[in-house]
């Protein structure tokens, strides 16, 4: 191993350890930091790295061939189907629109030819799967509505790289030796190649992976997902096809498989490792001298197409019905140029439909959209939704008007806030609930729970569900944020409410006990039933009875486990079964109350005893 290897891995390395916390620290994500670290240790700053950056860029673009096969592995037919509205609406239209409007402004404003005003609209028109799928992964954004349609454009953007790659040299003027045009033979090649990796996929792939199981020796298998997956870029490589986009179909293959799992989890790790040496290596290729002198170009085309493909973007979340700020957030996370592009442009390049001097400058207008891409994150969230996102929201739908009070209110109807609920509401209790996630709110009514739309963080919201004089609170909300704004509103104004309150982890129900409040429940099935049971004690139920039903609900929602589990995908029929479900289980403890109310069990309440 050479002395150089080792100093540029110390290199790459002291950047990402010393400028990743900083950004992280600053709230800027991890991708920007890793770009920055490269820009200081390129050439133009500290100069720790020079002309071998882009060797280095090319070898860590394995991170991004990595990520994507980790996508193919999710992404089973079922999730596409389910998903196939948003993939084919919000994708296509996307990469329609985006490349038609570019190639018509490099067409008739920059005076490009018709074939290299489409190669660069087709190369433009892609957004970056690897800042996004960070993105949203760091900020637990997947699943929200705008963190669902970007996950779907990007879906179709990579799909879409097969056919560009294919039509790519058909724009070309490269011959072969024998005068036949090359780009038909590449188009029949690439066809034949992924018909190829198809059949391989299927037959071969999973009796070598049963082999290898029966080993049952772990780095052996480490080795095999490695193997799959160089030896599909290796291939595709060979055939002309990008070696992402092979690897992805790949993993798209192998979803269904019973190794899924175990290929995802022995992947993950150099996925994270290269996609973060390549970030680094982006940074550290930027080439400083073309940008200063042809700034008011490169500059000029940044502004252009991030203009462009954000007013696209914001039109098609309005046609999709995306509140304000979720198409705010929709439309600045994939306004930037993606990776995709560098493998087009080089591809242009090749095939002489851009020249050399273009390339470059379309090169580095990949980069500075991609360096821009986390500021724009990070300037829409700490900017632009403290001053409309909230205001903008009110005027698209109004909280809903409150026609019933109860003791208890509950505020997030979640996974955890809507097993509290049933357990209150088979044993009698009902409870008024507030959810701020309208498509849940009509999803959970379709399940024949009562639950009301709005902010529970909003004073006038809890007023009118009957604070004042209800005697419980119970927070269920996901955001440590929105838990935390919930308390000081309701200690400042409702001091009466004893509160019990939904935390996600040990250091999040520190945060909420140093406000005073002791009742903190970290998320699950059993502390969710469980502060239901102590909701109905301190309601005046005993307290072995409480503790006995809350241990039959837990067995019998564990029960229909199972039996829910075998129509999960089938939207309409899942609804069906989960009300019939709840209805059993509501029956089985009440008929059970019959039971615990012939038990003497004063013992378990000793304190009421010696009161």
């Amino acid at each position: 191993m050479s002395a150089s290897f080792l100093q540029m891995a110390i290199v790459f390395l002291a950047a990402a350890l010393i400028s990743v916390p900083v950004a992280k620290k600053l709230g800027l994500g991890s991708v920007l930091g890793y770009l920055l670290g490269g820009v200081l240790i390129g050439p133009f700053v500290l100069k720790f790295v020079g002309e071998e950056g882009e060797d280095i860029m090319h070898a860590s673009e394995f991170g991004v061939v990595m990520m994507l096969f980790l996508i193919g592995l999710e992404l089973n037919p079922q999730s596409f189907w389910r998903m196939r509205k948003a993939i084919l609406g919000m994708g296509l239209s996307q990469v329609i629109f985006t490349t038609a409007a570019i190639t018509a402004i490099f067409f008739f404003g920059f005076g490009f030819t018709i074939n290299a005003s489409l190669a660069i609209g087709l190369a433009f028109s892609l957004s970056s799967t690897a800042i996004i799928l960070q993105t949203l992964k760091e900020k637990n954004l997947d699943a929200t509505p705008a963190g669902r349609g970007s996950f779907a454009v990007l879906l179709l953007q990579d799909i879409a790289v097969i056919p560009i790659l294919a039509v790519l040299p058909l724009l070309g003027t490269v011959v072969d030796a024998q005068g036949a045009d090359s780009g038909s033979k590449q188009v029949l090649l690439s066809l034949a190649a992924i018909a190829g990796l198809i059949l391989i996929g299927r037959y071969l792939v999973n009796p070598f992976l049963r082999l290898i199981a029966k080993t049952r020796m772990r780095e052996l298998f480490t080795a095999s997902a490695l193997f799959i997956v160089v030896g599909v870029a290796y291939l595709m490589s060979l055939a002309g096809i990008s070696a992402a986009l092979g690897t992805f179909m790949a993993g798209v293959l192998l979803a269904n498989s019973e190794f899924r799992h175990e290929l995802e989890s022995d992947v993950e790790p150099f996925k994270g490792l290269l996609l973060g040496l390549f970030f680094t290596a982006v940074g550290s290729t930027i080439n400083f001298h073309l940008i200063a002198s042809e700034a008011g170009l490169i500059f000029g085309i940044v502004g252009i197409v991030i203009a462009v493909k954000g007013v696209i973007l914001f039109l098609i979340g309005k046609a999709f019905k995306l509140s304000f700020d979720q198409n705010a957030l929709f439309t600045v996370l994939l306004a930037q140029v993606g990776e995709f592009a560098f493998v087009l442009l080089a591809g242009s390049k090749s095939y002489a439909i851009l020249d050399a001097h273009t390339t470059e400058i379309c090169m580095a207008v990949t980069t500075i959209t991609m360096a821009l891409a986390p500021l724009m994150i990070f300037a829409n969230e700490r900017l632009v939704m403290p001053l409309i996102g909230t205001q903008e929201d009110a005027e698209e739908k109004e909280a809903d008007v409150i026609d019933e009070h109860h003791k208890v209110i509950i505020a997030g109807f979640g996974h955890f806030g809507s097993t509290i609920g049933r357990f209150l509401r088979a044993n009698g209790v009902g409870a008024t609930i507030l959810d701020h996630d309208s498509d849940r709110v009509d999803l959970l009514r379709k399940m024949g729970f009562k639950v009301y739309y709005g902010d529970a963080t909003r004073l006038d919201l809890l007023q009118s569900a009957g604070a004042e004089k209800a005697h419980i609170l119970i927070s269920a909300l996901d955001d440590e944020e929105q838990t935390h704004a919930l308390i000081d509103v309701a200690q400042k104004h409702f001091p009466h409410l004893k509160l019990y309150i939904r935390t996600r982890h040990r250091f999040a129900s520190y945060g909420v006990m140093a406000k005073g409040v002791d009742n903190t429940y970290r998320e699950g099935l059993h502390s969710s039933v469980f502060m239901g049971a102590d909701v109905l004690h301190d309601l005046g139920h005993r307290k072995y009875t409480v503790t006995r039903k809350a241990q039959e609900f837990i067995k019998y929602d564990e029960g229909a486990l199972s039996k829910l589990s075998k129509e999960w995908n089938n939207r309409e029929q899942y609804i069906i079964n989960v009300k019939a479900e709840i209805e059993l289980q509501e029956r089985l403890l009440n008929e059970d109350v019959r039971f615990s109310n012939n038990v003497h069990d004063n013992a378990w309440d000793k304190e009421k005893m010696k009161n």
